[in-house]
Parts: C-alpha cells; sequence; structure tokens
C-alpha cells in the first residue's frame, strides 16, 4: 500500500535533464521499486509503501535500505553497484541531486537512489529464458556459483529452523490478506496445508537449523535477479529490507530459483539446477524439503504479483492471471508422490546419463529425482570437477567399488527421506546391479533399465565425446563388451532391456511407463 506521493520525485527522475542530458529515460518497475535506465547509468528508486513484509513509508527509511542494497551486493557483483545519491529541494522549490549527501535544513532530502551500471536486459536470465536462450551448461555455472556463495556465507546456529519457515508462512498469509485477486476459502485451504506440511517436516527443519544450513542468504533468487556479468552469472538485488527474510536455510534459497524455472516450463533445468547443487554442497540431507520450499516460493510469488496487480496503471488481467497461475503451482508443489528409484545401466556411450538428465524431471515430485551418477561421484571422490579427467588409477577395482558403495548408501539415505532416485553407471557387474536393488528395498518402487545397443553405436558414440564427466574411452569400451562376452548366462543382465538407438523422448517415456507398472 503506497504511503506517500513521490509523483515529484519519479518526474524529476524520468527527466532526461536530471542527468545533463537529452536523450529519453527508460522506465523498469517492479512491485517494490522503479529502475530508471539513463545513459550508462541505473537509478533504482524504492516506492513509498508499507506491506507485511517490507516498509519504505519515509525518506529516511527508503535511504537505509538503499545503503543496505550497495553494502550488500558488493561481494555478488562487484562494480555493478555505484552508491547512493540522494535528491533534495534547493531553496527555489526545484528537486535536484544533493552534491554531497548532507541533509541541512536548507536542503532537506526529498528521497534517494541506489547508482548502478547499467547492463543490457538481454543479460538478465528471465531475458535469456524468454528468448530459448537457457542451456544446460549456463544452469551448471549457475548452480556451483550459488553453492559457492552459500559455502561462504556466516551460518546462523540455531534451533528453530521450522519457526524460521513457520514466520514466511505468517508473512504469506498476511500478503494474501492484503489482496483481492484470491478467494478466501481457497486461501484458507492453502495455508492448512501449508501447515500441516510444516508439521510432517518440522524435526527435519531443525535439525538443518543445528548444522548451521541457515544463513544469511540472498532471499529473492529468481531469474531476474542472475545477470552475466562478464559472461559469468552473477546475484544481484537480493533483499536489504528485511532480515528475517534472507535468513534463511540455504535449499530455501535455492528453492526460488527451481521454482521460477519449473514455473516458466522448464522442468529439466529446474531438475538438473538442482542436482549440479547438491553435487557442489554436501545438502542432501535437505532434498526431501524441496517441493515444500518451491510451493512457498510460489505462493510468495503469488501474494507479491497480486499486490502489484492492484497498484495504478498496472496490466490488472495479466498479472492476476499471473498471480493465480502461481497459487495454482503452489498447491501442485504440496502433493506428494511416492519415492521411486530407477537405474540405468549400459556401456559407455549407450546415454546413461543423457536419459538420466532427462528423466529425473519427471520422477518424484517437483523438481524431480536426485541423479547419482557415478563418473561425478567419483570426481567427487577425488576433490575435482566433473569435466576433469582423473588417472587410470581412480578406475582401480577398490575404487571402483568405493563408487557403487556409496551410490547405494546415498540413494538409501535419500529414499528414506521419502525423495526420488535416479542412480546412473555401468553396472555390468552382477553384485554391484545387487547392491543398488537392495538401496531400493522396502518402501521405494524400483525400476532396473538396461539401455542396449550394437557396438558399431556405442563406439561412435564415445569417439563423438566433448568434454562431460565420462573419462571412457573405445579402449574402456572394448574392455567392456569383452568381459560380457565372457559372462555366462547366469550372469546376464535382468533389468529391463530397452533399445538405446530410440529417439530420446520415446525413451524417456518407455522408462517412466515401466518405472510404474
Amino acid at each position: 500500500m503506497l504511503s506517500d506521493d513521490q509523483g515529484e520525485t519519479i518526474a524529476f527522475l524520468e527527466d532526461p535533464a536530471s542527468y545533463g542530458g537529452s536523450a529519453p529515460v527508460e522506465r523498469i518497475e517492479t512491485h517494490i521499486s522503479i529502475i530508471f535506465l539513463t545513459g550508462d547509468r541505473a537509478y533504482k528508486l524504492k516506492k513509498a509503501l508499507k506491506l507485511p513484509y517490507v516498509d519504505f513509508s519515509t525518506s529516511h527509511l527508503r535511504e537505509e535500505a538503499c545503503r543496505a542494497e550497495v553494502a550488500l551486493n558488493g561481494e555478488t557483483a562487484p562494480g555493478l553497484y555505484l552508491g547512493v545519491r540522494s535528491i533534495s529541494r534547493a531553496a527555489d522549490g526545484r528537486l535536484q541531486w544533493a552534491d554531497d549527501g548532507s541533509h541541512g535544513a536548507e536542503m532537506p532530502m526529498v528521497d534517494a537512489v541506489v547508482e548502478m551500471v547499467r547492463f543490457r536486459q538481454d543479460q538478465l536470465l528471465d531475458q535469456i529464458a524468454g528468448a530459448g536462450g537457457l542451456t544446460a551448461a549456463l544452469m551448471t555455472e549457475t548452480a556451483r556459483m550459488m553453492a559457492g556463495f552459500h559455502a561462504k556465507a556466516p551460518p546462523v546456529v540455531t534451533q528453530a529452523g521450522a519457526a524460521n519457515i513457520a514466520a514466511v508462512l505468517d508473512i504469506n498469509e498476511a500478503g494474501f490478506g492484503t489482496s483481492k485477486v484470491f478467494d478466501t476459502d481457497r486461501v484458507k485451504e492453502l495455508s492448512e496445508r501449508f501447515r500441516a506440511c510444516l508439521a510432517r517436516h518440522a524435526e527435519r527443519l531443525d535439525a538443518r537449523a543445528r548444522a548451521g544450513k541457515i544463513r544469511r542468504c540472498h532471499g529473492d533468487l529468481h531469474l531476474r535477479n542472475i545477470c552475466l556479468l562478464e559472461g559469468e552469472p552473477r546475484l544481484f538485488d537480493c533483499i536489504e529490507f528485511n532480515l528475517q527474510i534472507a535468513t534463511i536455510d540455504v535449499l530455501y534459497d535455492l528453492a526460488f530459483l527451481l521454482m521460477d524455472l519449473w514455473h516458466r516450463g522448464f522442468p529439466e533445468l529446474a531438475n538438473l539446477t538442482m542436482n549440479r547443487y547438491l553435487d557442489a554442497a554436501d545438502e542432501d540431507d535437505g532434498i526431501a524439503l524441496m517441493p515444500f520450499f518451491m510451493a512457498i516460493r510460489a505462493a510468495v510469488r503469488a501474494h507479491v504479483t497480486a499486490t502489484q496487480a492492484e497498484e495504478p496503471h498496472q496490466d490488472r488481467a495479466r498479472l492476476t492471471a499471473e498471480a493465480q497461475s502461481y497459487f495454482d503451482l503452489a498447491r501442485l508443489l504440496l502433493d506428494e508422490a511416492p519415492p521411486r528409484l530407477i537405474a540405468i545401466g549400459g556401456f559407455s556411450g549407450s546415454g546413461k546419463s543423457t536419459v538420466a538428465d532427462h528423466l529425473a524431471a519427471r520422477i518424484g515430485s517437483p523438481p524431480g529425482a536426485r541423479v547419482i551418477e557415478s563418473d561425478r561421484l567419483r570426481k567427487a571422490l577425488h576433490g575435482v570437477t566433473a569435466e576433469t579427467h582423473l588417472p587410470d588409477a581412480a578406475y582401480w577395482p577398490e575404487v571402483s567399488a568405493r563408487v557403487y558403495a556409496q551410490m547405494a548408501e546415498r540413494a538409501s539415505r535419500i529414499l528414506q527421506q521419502g525423495s526420488s532416485v535416479v542412480a546412473d553407471a555401468v553396472f555390468d557387474d552382477p553384485a554391484r546391479r545387487d547392491l543398488i536393488e537392495q538401496a531400493g528395498a522396502g518402501a521405494a518402487g524400483f525400476c532396473g533399465i538396461w539401455l542396449d545397443a550394437d557396438a558399431a553405436l556405442l563406439h561412435q558414440r564415445v569417439e563423438a565425446r566433448r568434454g562431460g564427466s565420462s573419462d571412457a574411452n573405445a579402449t574402456v569400451l572394448a574392455h567392456q563388451l569383452a568381459h560380457q562376452a565372457k559372462e555366462d548366462a547366469s550372469q546376464q543382465v535382468a533389468w529391463k532391456h530397452l533399445d538405446a538407438s530410440l529417439p530420446l523422448d520415446a525413451l524417456v517415456a518407455r522408462i517412466v511407463r515401466l518405472s510404474k507398472s
């Protein structure tokens, strides 16, 4: 709700003469800010409003928030934030920039803005998404950047993990209460479902809080708040106005980006981003919270967008429909799916990893299954990135035994949380197949898939590889095929056999059907 008339300030910031030029000033508006773009600079004005989660109702509160924004974003987006500029009133009554930032009686401060280096809007990840430019490589880099940011954030060790999320639900309920967009009965039903889900996850939330997983995070980590600076993804525009909203579980911070990707129709990229983040961070213990966290984030966007829809001069119909879509997604994300374990085996070149990455988003609750890939796990055990080539010693039998044992152990832990797993490895040894099947014993449904392909196709694919996590070459493949030829009938793979040469979509759809049968 607007608490002050900023019309004069907005007119000043829209006037090219205020910047000493004649070029037109572009304007971008969000629910709590207005950004003015001119030349190589951007000026961000905070709206004079007061909502359940933000208070910008006075010029001094807005100036304080501007200074906090510059300080907090300096590390994640170095060089982007230049400082705070104040607007004062001259003796003749006109608005002007305060020369030195002081606000004496003769030059009272009227408002303040954040001054930033202007970057091309097509470098925002939401714009890249709209243009169809998001790639697995870009989202992998983004996920790793986020994991590094969270690792450096100082932990806030507390007992109150569930209470932290309960406070978020309180804010959401208050936010829905300020809107006329949503049916009150549906809001009540959604709130009750959130509270019930919170009760189910309270123990896990508290355990993560005690382990230091609550940190001073970004707080508003969706695609529009990530941009490419010098070709690298960078976080900016973090929550500076409410410490409570930004002091959260690191996976709740991640959940905003995953929800945004899912809502925009990129489920595979949402799943990949989660998996690449979890590959880089020790957070598998919280994977069961991801659907709940994503649902909360969808609810946040629902009431924030509804608030914006009710402001003057907004496209009410479009924003109302968008708010309803977030509301519906929140309800969907609270639906629970039974955990499943799908193991995908086959020789090098059979396409296991490609199939696993496209399959995972369709297994279990959004954002889908945790992919446990032997190649990535082996690299992690040696402390290197997935793309780093390992020496032959890293593939000695005793090392491989350790890799497969860890795969099974991780799969078991994740399944016990109620989440799904896709295990990706060669699985050419009967003992290793037995090990992963045992990990899926109990409540989880198990489905073992073996990808068949003739030797010519396998060699063609292996020789065409560029990059990726696998170190397998033609020599390794030849060894695998020779070993298979020596196996007796009792050692043949008893899993469901599928033709690896099938189109990827058809192959994935077939596995989904088999996993449910």
